[in-house]
């Protein structure tokens, strides 16, 4: 059933003249009568009554009329959300991004863009690493800001995070300039849960510090993790925040270690062209690299 047959039997359906339909369509009373047959065919019943040499919309024909109506709408919906989508000016980037970055870059990255490309349209997801690289490999993400850098995936590295030791206000740690991990090994952690980047790289961390710490509480968020840690359950390894940011009733003491750091980058499916669109803000966000550290 091809679509320019659906529209001619919507024009035929409403005219119920098949010279009129014809002559409306642009095209011969023969070749409109011929495309009827077939729908009709197709179907299996006869579309419209025959009488006295005119055409009356019979119930089959309602039935059909109603139903290719709404394709016709749908398909014209879907062509116009497509050339959207392949606009740079006016179409919608998918972009995943862990939950550390929801609460300055991203949003400083989305204002900035926007300024330059107002129309383009978003749809974020903020989550674990895990997480991100599942929609990514899915076809759910264009675009990925995350850490560690996944395999298999296209990367561009934008910054590096420093790493610390957030610890209670009074802790004895806390007016310390520096800290070896190792000098931690005793305290109790509050950690992200295991299928975390960021629990992942402590982990390492620990390994090489030769400690093996008691693990109080695996949160979901950096942010409940600085809160617990304020709160007097433990110690916690953390970027260093931005001081805005930072949880009051914690201090941040950095790592001495020069493994204590992560790189945040941008990531993209490697066999997968970049809708036009994500392609723009993927641009955008490796020529200003700097200015968002």
């Amino acid at each position: 059933m091809h679509l320019d047959e659906l529209q001619w039997f919507v024009v035929l359906a409403e005219t119920e003249h098949v010279t009129d339909a014809a002559a409306e369509l642009g095209i011969s009373q023969p070749t409109l009568s011929r495309a009827l047959a077939r729908l009709e065919e197709q179907v299996g019943v006869p579309l419209f009554d025959r009488v006295n040499r005119r055409l009356r919309l019979n119930a089959y024909g309602h039935i059909l009329l109603e139903h290719a109506r709404r394709s016709i709408s749908e398909i014209r919906t879907a062509t116009e959300r497509i050339a959207e989508l392949r606009d740079p000016d006016t179409g919608t980037v998918r972009l995943a991004f862990l939950h550390s970055q929801a609460g300055w870059y991203v949003p400083d990255l989305l204002r900035r863009f926007r300024t330059e490309a107002p129309r383009v349209r978003f749809g974020l997801f903020q989550g674990a690493a895990h997480e991100i690289v599942e929609r990514l490999a899915g076809g759910e993400a264009d675009l990925a800001i995350t850490s560690p850098r996944p395999e298999g995936f296209r990367w561009r590295g934008l910054y590096m995070e420093r790493l610390c030791l957030a610890v209670p206000r009074e802790h004895r740690f806390a007016r310390r300039s520096r800290i070896r991990l190792a000098d931690a090994g005793a305290e109790p952690f509050v950690a992200l849960a295991p299928d975390f980047g960021l629990r992942q790289l402590t982990d390492e961390l620990c390994v090489e510090a030769g400690i093996s710490p008691p693990v109080v509480f695996e949160a979901m968020e950096i942010p409940t993790m600085e809160g617990l840690v304020a709160a007097g359950f433990g110690v916690a390894v953390v970027p260093v925040p931005r001081p805005e940011r930072a949880e009051p009733g914690a201090a941040y003491v950095p790592l001495s270690e020069s493994s204590a750091r992560r790189q945040i980058g941008l990531t993209w499916h490697a066999d997968r062209p970049l809708p036009p669109a994500a392609a723009r803000l993927a641009e955008f966000i490796m020529q200003n690299v700097h200015e968002f550290e």
